[in-house]
């Protein structure tokens, strides 16, 4: 059985990854950092169905929470065959008031805990001599977002990362790739007013905004066998608000 690790899982995409995978047939292990209500819930739901699944908390920016989450995971269930890098933070500021201290910490995230969780990974994905590594990043990353310049750099950093990353080890049989959401219906963008999300709708052409359940499934996609001549490529469920 094929083992994937899945960061921020406690909770929107990351929650519904690690439920489509699951009842995949994976073993799951569920990061969380701060939510561990929602994470023992999960590993609750889960379990009940039979499905393996572990929860493990660990704060992706912290080098050696990462560690010990990659070995525990290893240790579990004796391989890690799938990556999803899925933890990260976002802030709406006008760019003059990002403080270093903000800049630090959606960067810190976002994108080095992607460096973080691939490096710790790398090692069993290496002796496999095969590996699926799946990063999330954003449509801002992809175009950038007014009140959002920190978060689009770090999320344009994520795309960087997977397409050097996917050449480096291609010849190891190891995959990278990226997805990048539109407007999805999380808690992430909860905030965001009526008017706005009214005003995204129209921009989108399916006149809606996309749900957990769409991102999880193209992520399970990329881990799939049906997409094993995919590596370096940007995967952008957004129903069309980028074309």
């Amino acid at each position: 059985m094929d083992t994937v690790l899945i960061t921020g899982a406690s909770r929107g995409i990351g929650r519904e990854t690690a439920i489509l995978f699951a009842r995949s047939g994976y073993n799951v292990l569920a990061n969380y950092n701060n939510s561990k209500a929602q994470a023992e819930e999960l590993l609750s739901i889960l379990r009940s169905e039979g499905l393996s699944i572990e929860i493990f908390k660990a704060d992706v920016s912290n080098r050696g929470e990462v560690d010990a989450m990659v070995d525990f995971c290893a240790s579990r269930f004796g391989r890690i065959d799938v990556l999803v890098n899925n933890a990260g933070v976002s802030e709406i500021k006008v760019f003059g008031d990002i403080s270093e201290r903000d800049w630090d910490r959606v960067v810190d995230v976002n994108l080095k805990g992607v460096f973080n969780c691939c490096q710790a990974v790398l090692p069993y994905m290496l002796r496999q001599k095969r590996g699926r590594i799946i990063n999330v990043s954003s449509i801002w990353g992809l175009t950038g977002a007014s009140c959002e310049v920190h978060y689009s750099a770090a999320k344009a950093g994520v795309i960087g990362l997977t397409r050097a990353l996917a050449k480096e080890l291609g010849p190891s049989n190891i995959n990278v790739n990226c997805v990048a959401p539109g407007i999805i219906e999380t808690e992430m963008n909860s905030g965001l007013g009526e008017d706005v999300c009214m005003a995204l709708r129209e921009e989108t052409p399916l006149m809606r905004f996309g749900t957990a359940q769409d991102v999880a499934r193209t992520i399970l996609f990329l881990a799939s066998d049906s997409a094993s001549f995919y590596t370096g490529q940007v995967l952008s469920p957004n129903g069309g608000f980028v074309i």
